[in-house]
């Protein structure tokens, strides 16, 4: 049973360009939708960074080695390259209830099956790819969601609150299974995760619907292009080509930086810990930004001032990290790329939906995403390769990446604004 929270919602046009009064239905469940989303999100990057806090601790109770372990992690970004397209195909060609439903069912399967087989290192590894396919049906699918069941006006606080529980997954990831393994060692961890994947699975299965009964929104209902004609339309669009390049340069530099927190830090004398307070200061800047900033660009209808003046702040926070030698500097620095850079990410992707549009959500989510992931592969292995000689500094390659930021954000001044938004 569906309840609306207001039986007609009349949007009208006070500037006095195009009038326009509809009969629309917003329907509470919308929030119930995003909710048990939001949670099947968290367990997914509960399950992709589950072993990341115990690395040392995995690798001597599979008897493998450290770089193997980072392995059952990184597999999720390898395998996200792969399935990106055909689990967009399926969520824009079949819908979120089948879509996403077959992320969530992936994710309870092999969730419980990683949690049963605990103590066996070769079913970690199938589990773990297994998790690795479920998750691009999870990720790509945030501002679907939000085009079925949210006016326009609340779809970047819809695809922001769905980013947020991306990052509290991976926080809780972080911050709980040190605790877990104290108590319970790795097989009780890996159950105890597997059987709230499998628990939450179920839920979303059980309470999912396709959309409300009536559209949250007439201003973007006309019939969209397939797939492939979709991905056409977006490489021909400029302003998606920017987008895309945005994302391809801002994700890939957050993946990195996140992953060689440490080694960044540990020349100028910082330890583990240290390192590990920078990097959860970093997410926790996120969570605040996504839930600060999507809200405003809702309320104001503007997605472009948001993206320029966040990738204007993300230079210099970059720098900090790079060279700041004062502790809580560097701290100050990690909050804001942190806040910046992760909190206008649920705006990008929305920003991307409007500049794409007839072309479906899942298809501009994941090609955005897909761009991300490639330039993170590509980053990590870089900062690595070019690392200095004689410290292990990688310096050079923050330097690069603050310029590349400079050249993002000057192109950034060149996108459109959004049509679509302004007509709702």
């Amino acid at each position: 049973m569906f309840y609306p929270t207001n039986s007609v919602v009349h949007i009208d046009d006070v500037a006095g360009e195009k009038m326009e009064s509809e009969n629309v239905k917003l329907y509470g469940y919308r929030w119930i939708i995003l909710l048990i989303f939001s949670f099947l999100n968290i367990v997914v990057q509960l399950q992709w960074v589950a072993f990341a806090p115990i690395t040392n601790e995995a690798a001597a109770f599979y008897k493998v080695t450290p770089l193997q372990i980072g392995m059952l992690s990184m597999v999720f970004m390898i395998v996200y390259i792969l399935v990106t397209i055909p689990a967009s195909y399926l969520i824009d060609t079949y819908g979120i209830r089948i879509g996403i439903g077959f992320g969530a069912l992936l994710t309870g399967l092999f969730g419980f099956l990683k949690g049963v087989f605990a103590s066996d290192f070769t079913m970690i590894v199938v589990t773990q790819i297994g998790l690795a396919i479920a998750q691009p049906f999870v990720l790509n699918a945030y501002t679907k969601l939000g085009a079925r069941w949210f006016p326009i006006r609340e779809r970047a606080t819809s695809t922001g609150i769905a980013t947020l529980s991306q990052y509290i997954g991976i926080i809780v990831a972080l911050v709980v299974t040190p605790f877990l393994y104290s108590a319970y060692q790795i097989k009780g961890v890996l159950l105890i995760y597997g059987i709230l994947s499998l628990l939450v699975a179920l839920i979303f299965m059980i309470f999912i619907r396709e959309r409300p009964p009536s559209p949250p929104s007439l201003t973007d209902q006309a019939e969209r292009y397939k797939v492939l004609e979709g991905i056409r339309h977006i490489l021909k669009n400029p302003d998606m080509l920017i987008l895309l390049f945005v994302f391809f340069i801002g994700l890939g530099i957050f993946n990195s930086v996140t992953t060689w927190i440490e080694q960044i830090l540990s020349p100028r004398g910082f330890g583990a810990k240290q390192a590990g307070i920078a990097g959860g200061l970093m997410f926790i800047g996120g969570i605040i930004g996504a839930i600060i900033l999507p809200v405003f660009s809702d309320k104001y209808r503007k997605r472009k001032p948001f993206l320029v003046v966040a990738l204007i702040c993300i230079a210099p926070s970059l720098a900090g990290i790079a060279f700041f030698a004062n502790y809580y500097w560097i701290l100050i620095s990690a909050f804001a790329m942190g806040f910046f850079m992760m909190g206008v990410g649920p705006i990008g992707f929305q920003y991307g939906a409007e500049l794409s549009y007839p072309a479906p959500e899942a298809t501009s989510q994941g090609l955005i995403l897909l761009a991300g992931q490639i330039s993170g592969i590509l980053f990590i292995f870089g900062m690595d390769r070019f690392r200095s000689a004689s410290t292990g500094a990688m310096t050079p390659s923050l330097i690069v990446f603050v310029g590349l930021v400079f050249i993002t954000s000057l192109l950034s001044t060149k996108l459109k604004e959004s049509a679509l938004l302004q007509k709702a």
